[in-house]
């Protein structure tokens, strides 16, 4: 009989004394370094001056640390208009991302606990339009805007988003599992209407699920930028992602005497800020949504 792990004076392998491998730790460092690299170049570049930012190397720093003044001729280059983006994009993101979650919060509750007619075909269609790229229905949503009048407002950008598939799928399936059934017959036993049973009490128990679609929207809204490209002409209602392109072609094709490019790496670098801020501040509910839903039974 082989002697067991504990005579060996081995831990077995378990949950909490993982086997480790060096191939995928590697292999997991070589992936965090393709993906801090990027952003590591984006805080060094916007450190730097024009002259700068032409004259080094990309991950060199440069001779002046210029990046208070970077900012500071960000919100006032061309009066000001970073500035009006920036409040476009939060009010794309705020009244978008918070009208689809509650509509996800609805549709997948009346999905996963009430039936009605049409139901399967319903689920069909929801399933099948998650594989359809956003990208895909973008031309049609113009024409339609178009036709009625509402292309160069901010509806036009603002009523596509409010629908989400993918976030109506991930709160059917958490409503399925998280909401039980006889705490809603319970409140309506009480006389509580559909609607303020969800209100009241399959929301809050949707908590951690619709923290998550809202962060999925946040940051789909926030870094929107085909649909707002072909839906608006007037640069007063640009978001964030549009404007900053608008500069970049336009340092790009400037003279030397009217390069930006530090201007655009500055702008890039405060508009993933709020994206930063968004998941190490809502982290604590993804983790607290891993152990709820699971109802008893």
């Amino acid at each position: 009989m082989p002697p067991s792990d504990s005579r060996r004076g081995r831990s077995p392998h378990t949950v909490d004394n993982p086997r480790k491998s060096t191939t995928l730790t590697v292999m997991t460092g070589l992936f965090a370094l393709y993906c801090l690299l990027p952003l590591v170049w984006l805080v060094i570049n916007a450190t730097k001056t024009q002259a700068d930012f032409v004259s080094s190397f990309g991950l060199a720093p440069g001779r002046e640390f210029a990046l208070w003044d970077n900012i500071v001729q960000v919100f006032a280059y061309q009066d000001g208009i970073f500035f009006r983006w920036l409040l476009n994009t939060i009010l794309y993101v705020v009244v978008g991302a918070t009208v689809s979650t509650f509509l996800a919060a609805l549709g997948g509750y009346a999905l996963a606990k009430l039936d009605f007619t049409g139901k399967r075909v319903f689920l069909l269609v929801v399933l099948g339009s998650i594989s359809v790229p956003g990208i895909a229905l973008a031309i049609p949503q113009f024409l339609l805007f178009a036709h009625v009048g509402m292309t160069n407002t901010p509806w036009a950008i603002l009523i596509p988003s409010f629908i989400n598939p993918f976030g109506l799928y991930l709160m059917w399936v958490f409503a399925a599992e998280a909401v039980p059934t006889g705490l809603l017959e319970a409140a309506k036993i009480d006389g509580a209407g559909e609607f303020r049973t969800f209100v009241r009490i399959a929301l809050p128990l949707l908590a951690p699920a619709s923290v998550t679609v809202l962060l999925f929207s946040f940051v789909s809204i926030w870094n929107n930028y085909f649909l707002p490209l072909i839906m608006l002409k007037d640069s007063a209602w640009y978001p964030l992602t549009v404007g900053i392109n608008q500069w970049n072609k336009l340092g790009s094709s400037a003279g030397n005497g009217a390069l930006i490019q530090n201007l655009v790496i500055t702008s890039a670098l405060l508009t993933i800020v709020p994206l930063i801020i968004a998941f190490l501040g809502l982290q604590r509910f993804w983790q607290s949504g891993l152990t709820l839903g699971a109802v008893k039974g």
